[in-house]
């Protein structure tokens, strides 16, 4: 193991870290609060927000994070909830519609335009946010990336927004809760998330059998299959929801097509 990597993590990387997160908690609950929508906001939003932001949080700052600069497996444990279980709890908690629901008109038409921006339509196509968040992972754990955060604060910081902002946006790329004005199919975003999680997949083994950088071969083997089997379980959250808005449009669809001819009858 490379023993010139420091195993601790001072407050202020921890500070700048966790700090968004319970700036975001905060705005999401004001949010909800003066929210003038005659629609009351349903409970089960705001608690996902706030489990999403736990689990970030955690992730982050507190023992988890000092643990993870010490032991491989506790960083994998922090990679899991920082890149794919708080962005799947934070996307479910639908924020955007949230917004556009309590700004007011004019602000929120101009937000509006933005999500309908070619920016916008770039970083949330399924195959972009795959190749930053998978792509990105595969970087950070096949070269010296992963030993270079530990030594380097800025680099650490960036990698951790990374992981968390890939991690988010392919979950709206896949799972379309907020608004989302460049639409593709299910079958094209199931036939990507198949492969992107393939890629997760492999990526795991091959942490099992080449640890990073560093890294004792037990504790990669830990992390690998932590990685593996963790991410099944999160990913499986995931394609059920998929599943399960493919079914109520269907059902949606099916209805519609029914009607007219109901009405003719």
């Amino acid at each position: 193991m490379n023993h010139d990597i420091p195993h601790t993590i001072g407050i202020v990387p921890q500070l700048l870290l966790a700090v968004p997160f319970v700036i975001a908690l905060i705005v999401y609950i004001l949010f909800v609060s003066f929210s003038n929508h005659p629609k009351r906001w349903p409970i089960y939003r705001t608690v996902c927000w706030i489990l999403g932001v736990l689990f970030a949080v955690v992730s982050v700052a507190g023992p988890l994070a000092h643990l993870a600069h010490q032991h491989f497996t506790a960083h994998m444990l922090g990679h899991l909830f920082l890149g794919m279980l708080a962005p799947l709890l934070m996307v479910v908690a639908a924020p955007m519609t949230l917004v556009l629901r309590t700004l007011p008109v004019p602000v929120a038409r101009r937000l509006t335009r933005l999500l309908r921006s070619t920016p916008s339509r770039i970083a949330t196509h399924p195959i972009v946010a795959s190749l930053l968040n998978i792509g990105g992972l595969w970087v950070l754990y096949t070269t010296e990336l992963y030993s270079l955060m530990h030594e380097n604060l800025l680099l650490h910081l960036v990698i951790h927004f990374h992981v968390f902002l890939a991690g988010y946006l392919f979950t709206v790329s896949m799972l379309y809760v907020d608004p989302m004005p460049h639409r593709v199919s299910f079958l094209y975003r199931a036939v990507v998330l198949v492969f992107a999680l393939a890629g997760h997949g492999i990526l795991s083994k091959f942490v099992y059998a080449h640890p990073p950088p560093g890294v004792p071969f037990d504790e990669a083997k830990a992390g690998g299959m932590l990685m593996y089997y963790g991410g099944d379980a999160i990913d499986a959250g995931m394609i059920c929801i998929l599943c399960l808005q493919w079914y109520r449009s269907t059902q949606r669809r099916a209805g519609n097509a029914y009607k007219p001819v109901e009405a003719k009858t």
